[in-house]
């Protein structure tokens, strides 16, 4: 299932653009043992992320509240109030987000995890309405068998305007109340998506839930 569009101009990844583009976010996290024992949902760590052939994976902390600049493709789809998120990044230009939100019950985690699915596979085409100067094509990688569920998207971004390309992989994934995005890109196309090693991060992040 792919979708043609436009869209503008890159910066760390396009992210300077990008991130213009979107709006809002939530999150949550803490440690396997604190899951475990049903309190904060815990966060990825750097080694459970895509490999990268040149550089290791650092993280940032867990941080409460909404990462500023806002997330492209989803961040619209975000509510603001019991959100936790955390940054990664290797030594080029690869990087990665996680952003996990507790809803109130499962019936309001259904229905944020619906809307966030809608926004990233609406965002080629949105981003396009956006940004005569770039295009963008999306993909859709199908579902990864995990508690609720996942599913898996990439969206191809080329800023026309100065010759680069930008590729993104999403996925959106609930347990119970709780809904994690996982958030990958780097500079490239879709030959350059780890898609079966982003499938995994992504069965581990939900896994890691509660």
């Amino acid at each position: 299932m792919n979708t043609r569009t436009r869209i503008g101009r890159p910066g760390r990844l396009g992210l300077a653009v990008l991130t213009a583009l979107a709006t809002a976010l939530p999150v949550a996290l803490s440690s396997p043992a604190a899951a475990a024992a049903g309190g904060t949902p815990a966060f990825l760590s750097p080694a459970e992320l895509p490999p990268h052939p040149s550089s290791p994976w650092y993280a940032g902390e867990v941080t409460a509240g909404v990462p500023d600049p806002l997330p492209f493709c989803y961040g619209e789809a975000l509510p603001g109030a019991t959100s936790r998120y955390r940054e990664f990044w290797t030594e080029y230009d690869t990087n990665a987000r996680q952003v996990t939100v507790v809803e109130r019950d499962e019936a309001a985690a259904t229905a944020l995890a619906a809307l966030l699915n809608r926004a990233i596979r609406e965002c080629a085409e949105r981003t396009e309405q956006r940004d005569p100067e770039i295009e963008a094509e999306s993909r859709y990688y199908g579902r990864v068998r995990v508690e609720e569920g996942a599913r898996v998207y990439g969206v191809h971004i080329n800023h026309t305007a100065v010759g680069s390309s930008d590729i993104h992989l999403f996925s959106v994934g609930r347990d119970g109340r709780t809904v994690t995005v996982v958030h990958w890109g780097q500079l490239g196309d879709f030959r350059h998506a780890q898609v079966s090693d982003f499938r995994k991060t992504t069965a581990v992040a939900v896994g890691k839930l509660y």
